[in-house]
């Protein structure tokens, strides 16, 4: 049997354009099924958002600007709604802790619970928006999905979480990704990053399936 196409996939879960980009994933993951394994892996953009955003946003409405931003965006994408007081009074101070919990998940209650938890965390955040940044509303809404709270703390408290998070961040950092989501398809082969269309994902991803990664370059 062909082994699947890896696809490493960076995103940051307060990126609208991950969020947007969650349905080509999940139409990737059904049209093409077992031919490609998507590992899910994290990069630091809202780290800091509390200072990054009205900082860097300074000159075209801080907050607020960063607002009406992230409605635009999502403006054309009807399957991926956002809540309307998402930086105006909802301001989540760093995206790094529920990557660190969903990594304490991944680890503790394997990684299809990883990638489930990752969905509703985006949900709680866009649809509903939860200040995700908060721990207990993070373990609240975990408890909610059936899953056991206890061993992620227990992943977080003895520092496993945080080492994993880390390797994604420090990985992401040394192949200079720029930013989420980003995808790395068949180890470097193909790298694509920002607001990529499905059909353009697929052809590429089609593509590396006729190509096998031991074939010789012409070029």
């Amino acid at each position: 049997m062909t082994q699947p196409i890896i696809i490493e996939y960076y995103s940051d879960v307060l990126c609208v354009w991950a969020w947007i980009a969650q349905r080509r994933i999940d139409e990737l993951n059904k049209v093409l099924a077992d031919k490609i394994e998507v590992r899910y892996r994290y990069l630091d953009v809202f780290g800091d958002a509390s200072h990054k955003i009205p900082t860097q946003w300074q000159e075209k409405g801080g907050f607020s600007g960063f607002a009406k931003h992230v409605q635009h965006s999502a403006q054309e994408y009807p399957d991926a709604p956002v809540n309307s007081l998402l930086w105006e009074t909802v301001r989540p101070k760093s995206s790094a802790n529920p990557h660190l919990v969903l990594k304490g998940l991944a680890l503790t209650q394997g990684e299809d619970a990883g990638i489930e938890m990752a969905l509703i965390i985006r949900k709680a955040f866009f649809i509903d928006a939860k200040e995700i940044s908060q721990l207990d509303v993070l373990f609240e809404l975990i408890a909610q999905a059936g899953f056991d709270v206890d061993s992620v703390k227990a992943a977080l408290n003895d520092g496993t979480a945080m080492a994993a998070l880390m390797a994604d961040y420090q990985q992401a950092k040394a192949q200079s990704l720029k930013g989420s989501p980003t995808y790395i398809i068949d180890n470097g082969r193909q790298v694509l990053y920002g607001n990529v269309g499905y059909r353009v994902l697929l052809a590429n991803i089609e593509e590396q399936l006729k190509s096998p990664s031991n074939e010789a370059s012409w070029c």
